[in-house]
C-alpha cells in the first residue's frame, strides 16, 4: 500500500517482535458496487482496528484499483481476519447490498 501503514490489527503488539517469514501472508479486501465508503471504514476500524484515516484511505484505493491490503500477518491471522471481513454482513446502506465483501489471503 502506498503511504498508508501496514494494518496490524488486534495483533499490532504480537506483531512488532515476529520475523518477516512469520508476517509473509496477507489479507486483499476487494472492490465490488454493493458498498458505501462508511461501510468499508466501518469494516476496516472493526475488524482490521485501523485508524478511520488509513480506514478512508484503503476505502479510497479499493474503490479506485479494486483492491486494497488490509493487514499482514501469519497465514493463521490473515485467516482469521478474512473470516471476519467475509462474515460481516451486507450495508445496511444500499437495499441492494445482500453479502459482505469479498477477501482472500495471499503470500506476501
Amino acid at each position: 500500500m502506498s503511504e498508508i501503514e501496514k494494518p496490524q490489527g488486534d495483533f499490532e503488539a504480537e506483531t512488532e517482535t515476529l520475523t518477516d517469514s512469520q508476517l509473509s501472508y496477507k489479507t486483499v479486501l476487494f472492490n465490488d458496487e454493493e458498498h458505501t465508503y462508511d461501510y468499508v471504514v466501518e469494516l476496516l476500524t472493526k475488524v482490521c482496528k485501523l485508524s478511520r484515516e488509513n480506514a478512508f484511505r484503503c476505502a479510497v484505493e479499493v474503490d479506485m484499483t479494486g483492491r486494497t491490503i488490509v493487514f499482514y500477518g501469519s497465514q493463521g491471522d490473515c485467516g482469521r481476519v478474512c473470516g471476519q471481513i467475509l462474515k460481516y454482513g451486507p450495508d445496511h446502506r444500499l437495499p441492494h447490498s445482500m453479502s459482505s465483501m469479498n477477501a482472500e489471503v495471499q503470500e506476501h
